[in-house]
């Protein structure tokens, strides 16, 4: 139902109380200010699901605000470069960065932790973590830090492990490989021999086209297949142990969140929970049919070996030890979230973990 139309109709209708309450609230909305902020996505608009929902999360605010709080929406690069983001926000040049937390480890690598760090928590227990446990608190404290404040914004949920130009059976394949890797997974498949490179979405095609890179991955089957990354190398491996629910964030200027109206805060918080829905709602409508068609033209799934989950299972932890020895923030972080991590995953294989492994047995033996 059309909310204005709705809203004229109970002002006209209502009696007493009620009429007063309906007509009272434009006089209220006459009384905000008209304000049009700018949003930058770090990807590209080609991406319909991790780009397209900054558009839903903006289409929500300006209906939450009867259009009088609008933000504008650019892809990465057309007003500032994808891994800019964060010192875009900060500046005041943007007003919202909406993007992997974690793509800015380097500067600190508590930065990780707004997105979701390799052998950690899955798309349900990060919005534990964050709504419920007290993570996003801890988060907002760090973020403050660096002038920014955030809200999670949507969620790919677990992705996939790459893909690879040749077959990959061994921990001694991965040595020297060169692999586009995104955020702070890098630092742990460098631990294991693996040469990591940085690439913002838009360039991974040409990089695996013409051997810069040895092998790539980004998001899964919907998001690869878009960037064509079939076509240029074979092997399709899993699973995406860096990112099994990864958080994507909007990053607001601190001083301009607070000189918001405390309904347009609200609406912010809101839409902002409502893309974080979306998104994995479309991601897992989106990856199935497309893996399907995937392997059905010539991809090969392939699980990663065992000896290389247990190194890079093990290079975590080691990095993680030392961080939290390096680094306050960090460790606060990391601590919260990985004491949460043990209490989920004792519930999660009691509950989910033997539901969906008996559903799995079942598909298998041809019964779904």
């Amino acid at each position: 139902m059309n909310r204005r139309s709705f809203m004229k109709r109970a002002g006209v209708a209502g009696t007493g109380a009620a009429a007063s309450v309906a007509l009272a609230a434009p006089a209220v909305a006459q009384s905000l200010p008209s304000i049009t902020w700018q949003l930058s996505s770090g990807y590209p608009k080609l991406l319909d699901t991790i780009y397209g929902t900054a558009e839903v999360f903006a289409e929500s605010v300006r209906e939450l605000t009867d259009g009088k709080f609008d933000i504008k929406v650019f892809a990465a690069g057309e007003i500032v470069d994808a891994f800019d983001g964060l010192d875009a926000v900060q500046e005041g040049k943007i007003d919202i960065a909406s993007t992997a937390s974690n793509y800015f480890w380097e500067k600190d690598p508590a930065f990780a932790f707004g997105t979701g760090v390799p052998f950690g928590l899955n798309q349900r227990m990060m919005n534990a973590w964050l709504y419920e446990g007290g993570g996003l608190e801890l988060l907002n404290k760090f973020y403050s830090k660096f002038n920014v404040i955030g809200f999670p914004a949507g969620n790919t949920g677990a992705q996939m492990g790459g893909w690879f130009r040749r077959e990959i059976n061994t921990l001694d394949d991965m040595q020297g490989l060169k692999f586009r890797i995104g955020g702070f997974g890098g630092a742990i498949v460098e631990k294991i021999g693996v040469n990591p490179i940085s690439l913002p979405a838009e360039r991974i095609y040409g990089a695996l086209e013409n051997g810069t890179v040895d092998a790539a991955e980004f998001v899964g089957p919907y998001d690869d297949d878009k960037l064509g990354l079939n076509r240029v190398a074979k092997y399709y491996y899993y699973p995406g142990w860096w990112e099994g629910g990864v958080t994507v964030m909007n990053l607001i200027n601190l001083d301009k969140w607070n000189a918001l109206p405390s309904s347009y805060q609200a609406a912010i918080r809101n839409a902002s929970a409502h893309a974080n829905s979306v998104m994995m709602a479309r991601y897992d409508t989106l990856n199935p049919p497309t893996l399907q068609e995937l392997v059905q033209f010539g991809t090969v799934l392939r699980p990663y070996s065992s000896d290389i989950m247990l190194a890079c299972f093990n290079a975590a932890k080691e990095t993680y030890a030392e961080l939290s020895a390096e680094h306050e923030d960090f460790k606060i972080l990391h601590d919260s979230y990985m004491g949460y991590r043990g209490e989920a995953y004792l519930w999660f294989q009691l509950s989910e973990y033997a539901q969906d492994t008996f559903l799995m047995l079942q598909q298998r033996a041809g019964r779904l």
